[in-house]
């Protein structure tokens, strides 16, 4: 059970996902994309394509079909992957790797494949829960030095402070809380519920009242009313990876909990089981059945065997909403000297719908600036703005963003609360973008190894 308790003020952080702001495809009612909305920004026809795959999933007509998103680096592949997500429902699980993931694993990649497949297929379960609910008023979160990497901050304990109509109440929980507060970019004004067991965090919106917080649209709802703490009525989502690795912890000894267990392939016995146990909930209405969405990025870098388990699970009866996401053009298939388009086999292209993604605009690199200041909470002046855009245009918009927060220390050395462009330059100066590293490389060729 999760501890939730009352503590001292502790050390306040501030750090969000890059993509923790989405909260779908920006769509208006006839489909069409708006230019910033619900934290898309630009690749209109990316996401109005997206919005029809969204109704064809809704419709039931995606079986046996997958989705390629191709375009060059830092075009928004990955947000509209999210995005497709968001706009599938809530608690649509979402699971994302990078295809070298499965050569860096002492699993097979048939069963890393398998495992990520049903993470990304969910079984909704209606049930009577204690939750704290509320609008958040504050949080602080205590920060310490990752015991694997001493270089990375990782949250250790977080103080939120939560209110209804009638109530307000401040509790403390541990560092499962407080990892979901940073992952899911939950901050002053949204409306949470945390499950006082489990210590789960669900985002039902922004409150009504603190819309002003809000960015590029979002889901407004009503503050609660009542206590903080209560009983309620709760749907949660759990995986079918979930309930196998739940079924073989019941059938495993105590050294091999400290073995790291869950990483080893888990038998098919186990997830028959399970796929009984599901077929019986949603049988006897007890549960719903809820595919997801699976996002392989660098999908160029699966092999043969990957791309032919990938094809027979786009046929299968359980299956998510398989997304691909390639940056090549026409390149190998990978252990083999065939050349086909992004490096993906024929005969698996022609199952996928593509969504070509293309370069962001000097207006659209300006907006998404904006927004991804503000969801770091660092606030720029004009002409740091525009310095940042042009960057971006000449240099990369991910270079652009790296920028922000090294031109917000900088700023904070000055006194000074607001990032200036002579902040920005300081930061462009200590830093090469990849034009500037290339020349350095070239210019100091000959003392390199090689």
């Amino acid at each position: 059970m999760v501890e939730i308790r009352e503590i001292k003020k502790i050390q306040e952080t501030e750090k969000a996902s890059i993509h923790s702001h989405i909260t779908g495809l920006g769509l208006d009612e006839h489909g069409k994309a708006k230019l910033i909305a619900d934290g898309m920004v630009g690749q209109t026809e990316a996401r109005e394509a997206a919005g029809l795959i969204v109704q064809l999933v809704k419709q039931g007509k995606m079986a046996g079909k997958g989705i390629l998103l191709v375009g060059p680096p830092g075009t928004g592949k990955t947000a509209l992957s999210i995005a497709i997500a968001k706009e599938l429902g809530e608690g649509t699980p979402f699971t994302a790797i990078n295809a070298t993931e499965l050569y860096s694993t002492e699993l097979k990649k048939t069963e890393l494949l398998t495992q990520v497949i049903r993470k990304s297929i969910g079984v909704r379960i209606t049930q009577k829960r204690l939750v704290y609910e509320g609008v958040v008023k504050e949080i602080r979160i205590k920060v310490a030095r990752s015991k694997i990497n001493p270089y990375y901050q990782v949250p250790r304990e977080a103080e939120i402070t939560l209110k209804t109509k009638d109530d307000e109440l401040k509790i403390t929980a541990g560092e499962s809380v407080a990892e979901q507060i940073q992952r899911k970019g939950i901050r002053k004004g949204d409306v949470i519920w945390i499950d006082a067991q489990t210590g789960e965090i669900v985002k039902e919106g922004r409150a009504k009242e603190e819309t002003n917080y809000e960015i590029g649209g979002g889901k407004v709802v009503e503050t609660p009313s009542g206590p903080v703490k209560k009983e309620k009525e709760l749907t949660s989502t759990f995986t079918l990876n979930d309930l196998d690795l739940n079924l073989a912890a019941q059938s495993i000894s105590i050294n091999a909990i400290f073995s790291l267990w869950t990483e080893r392939e888990i038998s098919d016995d186990i997830r028959k089981q399970v796929d009984k146990l599901v077929k019986d909930m949603i049988n006897s209405g007890e549960g719903e059945l809820i595919p997801g969405v699976l996002f392989i990025d660098d999908a160029h870098m699966l092999d043969i065997e990957a791309f032919s388990f990938l094809t027979k699970a786009l046929e299968s009866e359980l299956s998510p909403i398989i997304i691909l996401a390639t940056n090549r053009g026409v390149t190998k298939i990978r252990g083999t000297d065939i050349e086909s388009p992004h490096g993906i086999p024929l005969d698996l292209l022609d199952r996928l719908l593509i969504i070509p993604t293309r370069p962001y605009n000097e207006n659209e690199i300006r907006e998404i600036i904006k927004i991804r200041a503000e969801e770091i909470n660092v606030e720029l002046d004009p002409q740091a703005l525009e310095l940042l855009t042009k960057i971006g245009v000449e240099n990369s918009l991910r270079y652009a963003v790296q920028l922000l927060e090294p031109s917000n220390i900088l700023a904070l050395r000055n006194n000074r609360n607001v990032i200036k462009a002579e902040d920005i330059s300081e930061a462009n100066k200590y830093f090469a973008d990849i034009k500037r590293s290339i020349k350095y490389v070239k210019e100091y060729e000959s003392l390199m190894l090689k």
